[in-house]
């Protein structure tokens, strides 16, 4: 009896190299993809972070010029301290067709590439005296 009589009857079992290579290759596709899909999540998390932060510190600004009740029209502009060194603002306050009110915008933008996170815009109301005698229901004037 020859070799190939005796084992004529026996079918090899196991992975050729043409199918390791296959597997290989898919799960090479699936791993990038899921790398891929992993680090679009974690900028699209810190692009949220950023503007999350930016509208609360624009608010801050708002809320702070609301209690100050001394607008004065222009443009200030300044870092956002210590605790956010990689934020900057730049507010404007101009005057509108509306005697005391005023338009407020405030921007926060990144301080390294200045690309603007967040801009807020609001009207604020800055009694003046002839806006107080006339809700007052009194004249100042003799």
């Amino acid at each position: 009896m020859n070799f190939v009589n005796q084992h004529a009857g026996f079918q090899q079992s196991g992975f050729s190299l043409v199918e390791v290579m296959i597997a290989i290759v898919i799960l090479g596709v699936v791993l990038v993809g899921l790398t891929q899909g992993i680090s679009t999540a974690l900028s699209s998390s810190k692009e949220s972070e950023w503007q999350t932060t930016g509208a609360l510190f624009a608010a801050g600004q708002i809320e702070a010029l609301r209690a100050a009740k001394d607008l004065t029209d222009g443009e200030t502009s300044g870092t956002c301290g210590a605790a956010l060194p990689q934020y900057s603002w730049q507010q404007t306050i101009s005057p509108t067709d509306v005697d005391g009110l005023h338009s407020v915008a405030v921007t926060v933008a990144r301080t390294q590439s200045g690309t603007v996170i967040y801009e807020l815009k609001t009207l604020l109301f800055e009694p003046t005296d002839s806006t107080n005698s006339q809700t007052n229901g009194k004249d100042k004037t003799p």
